[in-house]
């Protein structure tokens, strides 16, 4: 039996897996396995949800093993650590429980198809300081980090009321796109509730402060200058301090340095600017083999159809991959480009076992729909793609609030299907009438 191995278990990653999953596992053409290191999957868009406490992961964290029952796919536990691509097989990395007992040992997986899905991490540019002094907002133990040491200095906060001369609790935030945005806005609301859970020593208006750095002229670089201008003008209308044009060359346990010589003070340091393919992928496949090609973010080189440049029995998508368009541009790294890239997967890789083998799709063309931004509970903006504009048109408040709550509604759809979506979506109705707007442990 065809043995398909999709490693990165992500929005794109677990979607190919459980489309593939109904289409051949289930009939019994294929054998689907999806590897991931952690057990459960969280969507990424909201992590600085999941920072500030607001978002209950227990409500809606996929388990890989459930999943996999309910959609024909089996599951292995494990990091990928190396690839022996004359062998066609991988190894995973033992995986241990809190206490370090091991849980799952060395694992080799053969494969006959191999699809790599293991998204992007931060890239801090080798700022001095970054790694050590700021959490960097990627995966949800990080934000599960943010949320604990923001609680923390909040209790501290309590417990210590400021005296004259000592600062506020400020969080700076590196990074103006769409991830420091919304986590701004986010934090920002969650002060607000915090007070309302016995922390009335602290005022969010004067104890504690959010600050905001981006090295480019304005935020949110990737929309329209009209839809950055209206971000930055709810930003400052909730106090929250913005600075553009400012690169930071150190990060301290005590705040941040800029080129410019200015200096910011700061108790909660988050690195949300940049992003890059993790660093193994640049050995991935080496001893016997050549490595598989990668560029300067360590991206797996790609052709249209998402194979990887070196071996055509590799193929690799997402943030991970670097795939051209015919207009000689690359499928930038977002969300609904790895979606767009799991779907045409979807439709590719089921022509390897079937009577269609041979018979290859075009290429792949990334088409933009646009891009979303949500300001918590205060707002939300974005630029949609569409042929009523001939372009793109704007969105604001609360139509825009709306559509970001769809595209979630829409990744929920993709692995869950109407039903489970419909049950998802009254039990998060339910749960706002008893369940704190704010996780505090």
């Amino acid at each position: 039996m065809h043995r398909i191995v999709i490693v990165g278990g992500g929005a794109g990653g677990l979607a190919l897996a459980t489309r593939l999953g109904k289409q051949l596992g289930k009939k019994g053409l294929a054998q689907v396995t999806l590897v991931d290191a952690a057990r459960t999957h969280i969507w990424k868009p909201l992590l600085h949800q999941l920072a500030a406490g607001s978002y209950d992961t227990h409500a809606e964290e996929i388990e890989y093993l459930a999943q996999a029952r309910t959609h024909h796919f089996k599951f292995r536990l494990g990091k990928l650590m190396s690839l022996n691509r004359s062998a066609k097989t991988l190894k995973l990395s033992s995986s241990h429980d809190e206490t370090g007992r091991e849980i799952t040992p060395e694992q080799t997986v053969g494969y006959d198809t191999l699809v790599i899905a293991v998204g992007s991490q931060t890239n801090d540019f080798g700022t001095p300081g970054a790694a050590e002094h700021a959490i960097k907002l990627d995966t949800p133990q990080a934000a599960r980090q943010l949320n604990n040491r923001l609680i923390n200095a909040c209790i501290r906060e309590q417990a210590v009321p400021h005296t004259a001369g000592t600062g506020p609790l400020t969080v700076a935030i590196v990074g103006g796109g769409a991830t420091g945005v919304e986590l701004a806005a986010e934090l920002h609301a969650a002060a607000r509730v915090l007070v309302s859970y016995g922390f009335d020593h602290i005022d969010p208006q004067t104890d504690m402060k959010i600050v905001l750095v981006e090295a480019s002229p304005r935020l949110l670089v990737q929309l329209p200058e009209r839809l950055s201008a209206s971000a930055l003008l709810e930003l400052r209308k909730l106090a929250i301090e913005v600075h553009t044009g400012e690169k930071v060359v150190e990060v301290s346990a005590s705040g941040l340095r800029m080129a410019s010589g200015l200096v910011i003070p700061s108790t909660i340091t988050v690195w949300a600017a940049g992003v890059k393919a993790a660093d193994f992928l640049t050995r991935l496949g080496e001893a016997p083999d050549q490595p598989l090609e990668t560029n300067r973010l360590n991206q797996l080189m790609v052709n249209g159809h998402m194979q990887t440049t070196r071996d055509a029995d590799i193929y690799a998508f997402g943030d991970c991959a670097a795939c051209p368009q015919p207009d000689g541009t690359w499928v930038p790294p977002r969300a609904q480009s790895a979606y767009q890239q799991a779907m045409y997967l979807a439709r590719l890789l089921p022509r390897l076992v079937t009577p269609q083998k041979g018979q290859m799709p075009a290429p792949f063309l990334y088409k933009d729909q646009g891009s979303l931004v949500s300001l918590s509970e205060y707002s939300s903006v974005g630029s949609l793609m569409g042929s009523l504009s001939k372009g793109s048109f704007f969105v604001e408040g609360q139509l825009a609030k709306v559509m970001y709550w769809a595209l979630h509604k829409q990744h929920q759809l993709a692995l869950g299907g109407f039903v489970k979506t419909v049950l998802i979506t009254l039990s998060e109705m339910i749960d706002r009438t008893h369940r704190p707007r704010i996780k505090l442990h």
